[in-house]
C-alpha cells in the first residue's frame, strides 16, 4: 500500500513532459531514462521510426512527422511532413517552430492549392518572423530569447515528389537501391550551413565583404563572428537585428562593432528530388547522429535491420561510437544524468522514413487517416507539472 502511494505522489509532481502527448491511434512514444523512441508506425508512404536521446538539462532538439493532409482544403495534397529543429542557447526557438511551421505550411499550401518550393519558403518565412515578434514582445522581461536559435531540416513527401529544406547543419540521408549489385547507397540530400564547411565560409566572405572577422578560428573551431557555428538559422535574432545586440543581453553575445545588415540567413536550401522506385528510406537527423556515424553507416545500420526500431538503433550506435571516444562503457554512458551527459554527446534526434513506392505513387490527393506525433524527452518546464493520476491508472501503465 505504502509503496503504491509513493507512485502515485510521484506521479503528481513528475515533470509534464514525462508524459508523451499524442494524436491519432498511431501516436504512442515510449520513455527509457533520456530516450524517447517510437518504434514503429504508419505514414501516408510507408512506415516511419523514430527516436530521441536527450543530452542537455532542458531538451533543445524538437520533431515532429505529420501525415495525411498538407493543405486545409478537402481536394489536398495529401502527403508526409517531417521536421527536425535542433535548438541551441535553449529550447525556445525549436518549441515555437514545432508549434508553428507545419500549420504555416498548410496555410499556404491552401493559398496556392498545391505542394511547391515557394510554399515552403513561405513557411520558413512566416516562422522566422512569428518568432522575431516572440523575441520583441519578451525582450524587456527575457532579454537573453534574442540568443536563442534553432536549425531547421524539414522534409515533404507530396505528389511523388520529395521537397527537402534546411537550415543550419542537420542533415537528410537517401537510402538507394542499386539493382545491379543489391547494396543500397547513401546519398546526402540536404546542403549543410556550418562555418567549418569551406563553401560556406566563402558565401559568408562574399556576403560581407567589408568584414574580415565574418568568419573565426576560435579553439581550431570556425566560428561566425567568432560566436556560432552555423550560419543560416530561425531565430538567433541578435544576429539578425542590431537593436537586440546590446544590453540587457550577456556581454558575450555582443559585437563590439554594429552591423547594418544580418549577420545569419533564415533563407533555407531548398531541393527537389522526384522519388523512384529504388529510393527506399530516408533518415533525418540533428548533427548529433552524425558526429558519429557517417552517412553510409547510418544507411547500412537501417538496412541490414527490421524496419522496426531503425531510429532507436541509429541512436544506440551513435552512443556507443561517443562511448567508445572517450574510453568508456556504453554501459556508463547511459547511467549518467541529462546535463553532465551533454560534455559526451549532443541531444540526437533520428527520424526514418520507409517509402512504399505503391503508396507514394497514389498519395497526393486521395483522403488518408491524419497522423501527428511529436518527439518526446524529460523537460523540466518551469512552474508546470503534470496532473494527477489516479491509483487505478497508475496500476495500468
Amino acid at each position: 500500500m505504502l509503496s503504491r502511494l509513493i507512485n502515485f505522489l510521484w506521479a503528481c509532481w513528475r515533470p509534464s513532459s514525462d508524459r508523451v502527448v499524442h494524436t491519432g491511434s498511431d501516436a504512442v512514444g515510449r520513455q527509457d531514462g533520456l530516450l524517447w523512441y517510437k518504434d514503429t508506425g504508419q505514414h501516408v508512404n510507408g512506415e516511419f521510426s523514430m527516436a530521441v536521446v536527450q543530452a542537455n538539462n532542458l531538451l533543445e532538439d524538437e520533431s515532429q512527422i505529420e501525415s495525411g493532409p498538407l493543405s486545409t482544403l478537402e481536394s489536398g495534397p495529401y502527403g508526409t511532413f517531417v521536421g527536425v529543429y535542433d535548438g541551441h542557447g535553449g529550447p525556445e526557438t525549436s518549441r515555437y517552430i514545432n508549434s508553428n511551421l507545419f500549420p504555416n505550411l498548410k496555410r499556404f499550401a491552401s493559398e496556392h492549392q498545391s505542394m511547391s518550393t515557394d510554399v515552403i519558403k513561405k513557411a520558413f518565412q512566416a516562422t522566422e518572423e512569428g518568432f522575431f515578434s516572440v523575441v520583441t514582445k519578451q525582450w524587456p522581461s527575457k532579454p537573453q530569447i534574442a540568443a536563442v536559435g534553432s536549425c531547421c531540416l524539414v522534409g515533404v513527401i507530396c505528389s511523388g515528389t520529395l521537397y527537402i529544406a534546411n537550415l543550419g547543419d542537420s542533415r537528410a540521408v537517401l537510402g538507394r537501391l542499386v539493382k545491379a549489385t543489391g547494396e543500397v547507397l547513401s546519398v546526402q540530400l540536404s546542403a549543410e550551413h556550418n562555418a567549418s564547411i569551406e563553401s560556406v565560409r566563402q558565401e559568408l566572405y562574399s556576403m560581407h565583404p567589408d568584414d574580415s572577422h565574418i568568419v573565426m578560428l576560435k579553439h581550431n573551431v570556425w566560428r561566425v563572428k567568432g560566436l556560432i557555428q552555423i550560419s543560416r538559422s530561425i531565430g538567433d535574432v541578435y544576429l539578425k537585428k542590431a537593436e537586440f545586440n546590446r544590453e540587457p543581453l550577456f556581454a558575450k553575445f555582443r559585437l563590439r562593432e554594429p552591423f547594418r545588415r544580418p549577420i545569419l540567413s533564415s533563407e533555407p536550401s531548398i531541393s527537389v528530388h522526384p522519388l523512384q522506385p529504388h529510393d527506399q528510406f530516408l533518415i533525418f537527423a540533428s548533427d548529433g547522429l552524425w558526429e558519429h556515424l557517417s552517412n553510409q553507416e547510418a544507411v547500412n545500420i537501417v538496412q541490414n535491420h527490421p524496419h522496426s526500431g531503425s531510429a532507436r538503433r541509429l541512436v544506440k550506435a551513435a552512443l556507443q561510437e561517443a562511448a567508445k571516444k572517450r574510453e568508456m562503457r556504453y554501459s556508463d554512458l547511459k547511467k549518467i544524468d541529462r546535463g553532465v551527459r551533454r560534455h559526451f554527446h549532443d541531444d540526437i534526434t533520428v527520424i526514418v522514413v520507409f517509402l512504399d513506392s505503391n503508396l507514394v505513387s497514389r498519395a497526393s490527393f486521395n483522403r488518408c487517416p491524419t497522423l501527428s506525433v511529436k518527439g518526446g524527452g524529460v523537460n523540466l518546464r518551469p512552474n508546470l507539472l503534470a496532473p494527477c493520476a489516479t491509483p487505478m491508472e497508475l496500476g495500468t501503465s
